[in-house]
């Protein structure tokens, strides 16, 4: 899986539904689509689902057809889901939020989960609450947050193995569409 960027719309609806039931685990779906460079996940918008403890496997069954209808009326796919646990330190997934992410994994393999850290939900957070995870082996598991250094190839690695660019072209390509997605030139 490549990046993962959030547009300002999912962001927020996910900490204002975190915000709106302080007290509860919250629980919802992250829609996205593939921008920018061809491994960008673009997380563009969320539906907030639970907030009243466990839910019965049938209420989920119904919100994610319903859910998912309504997405690709506007292009969009299933591409995750979200939790902010009651507790303020936990972030550890619970077993509803990790079979949606397995069901979702299902229908896209390269869906995500996001687990917001309640200590770092402030109103201005030095570090963003999110914590981004991948389902690798049927485990989900922090994703790396620094693949693109692992793509940048300096001449000595060019030098090792000549079929290395060392010029970066595709890696400045990437970093293009990055930038017009982020200043909402594309």
């Amino acid at each position: 899986m490549g990046e993962v960027e959030f547009s300002a719309r999912a962001y927020a609806k996910m900490r204002l539904h975190a915000a709106a039931h302080p007290p509860a685990t919250v629980t919802g779906l992250l829609l996205g689509r593939r921008a920018g460079p061809p491994a960008c996940l673009c997380l563009a918008d969320c539906v907030p689902l639970f907030h009243r403890g466990p839910t019965l496997g049938a209420m989920l069954d119904v919100a994610l057809n319903q859910v998912d209808a309504w997405a690709s009326r506007s292009n969009l796919l299933l591409a995750g889901c979200y939790q902010a646990k009651a507790g303020l330190d936990d972030t550890s997934p619970s077993p509803l939020v990790l079979k949606m992410a397995g069901r979702l994994a299902e229908l896209f393999e390269d869906a995500v989960l996001i687990m917001l850290d309640n200590l770092k939900l402030t109103m201005d957070p030095q570090v963003p609450p999110v914590i981004v995870m991948e389902q690798r082996d049927q485990h989900w598991l922090p994703k790396d947050k620094n693949l693109a250094y692992t793509r940048l190839v300096d001449f000595d690695a060019h030098l090792d193995d000549i079929r290395l660019d060392w010029t970066n072209q595709q890696l400045n390509m990437e970093i293009a569409q990055l930038a017009a997605v982020a200043n909402g030139s594309t």
